[in-house]
């Protein structure tokens, strides 16, 4: 296999970084600034400022995500230490293995809240009126789990990269 030229790695590293800049910074945001100043708002109008904002923030979120995707794999690819998939010989290959179990349970998580909670969002705002505060409450405190687990699985995978970048 030919060699991959300097630039190409870098290139694919900086894409990766700001692909992880924008996700985690994009579930940072919206966890410890918007959903606290959401509080205020009547929990109706909270679950319509949360759709209105993950309208927007989710198909960046999902960009990311797939650059995150195919970045890394092209550097794992590139990588000294890559021995093949599941291999557990080493403390690089251990954490990169982690990480790829956490990146599994972020997509499973994100897409139970894009295609599964969200939208019970934007039917229970279209009918507002005839919504019970029960379901608006539970739909806001599902969202907010949803949206922290994802932020701590976020962040969980940034340590198996900070722990990958000590082996």
């Amino acid at each position: 296999m030919p060699a991959v030229p300097d630039w190409a790695i870098t290139l694919t590293f900086w894409i990766h970084f700001l692909a992880a800049v924008t996700l985690v910074g994009s579930l940072v945001a919206t966890s410890m600034l918007v959903l606290p100043a959401a509080r205020t708002l009547d929990l109706v109008e909270q679950l319509n400022l949360i759709a209105s904002i993950q309208k927007r923030m989710e198909p960046a979120a999902w960009f990311s995500l797939s650059l995150l995707i195919v970045t890394g794999l092209f550097q794992m690819s590139v990588n000294v230490h890559y021995n093949g998939f599941l291999s557990v010989s080493s403390q690089w290959t251990i954490a990169l293995l982690t990480k790829h179990i956490l990146v599994i349970a972020l997509i499973v998580v994100s897409a139970v809240q894009t295609w599964d909670v969200l939208p019970s969002i934007r039917r229970l705002i279209l009918r507002k009126d005839q919504a019970s505060q029960e379901e608006a409450s539970k739909l806001q405190r599902r969202e907010t789990w949803l949206l922290r687990a994802n932020l701590i699985l976020a962040i969980l995978i940034l340590g198996a990269t900070a722990f990958m970048r000590t082996a």
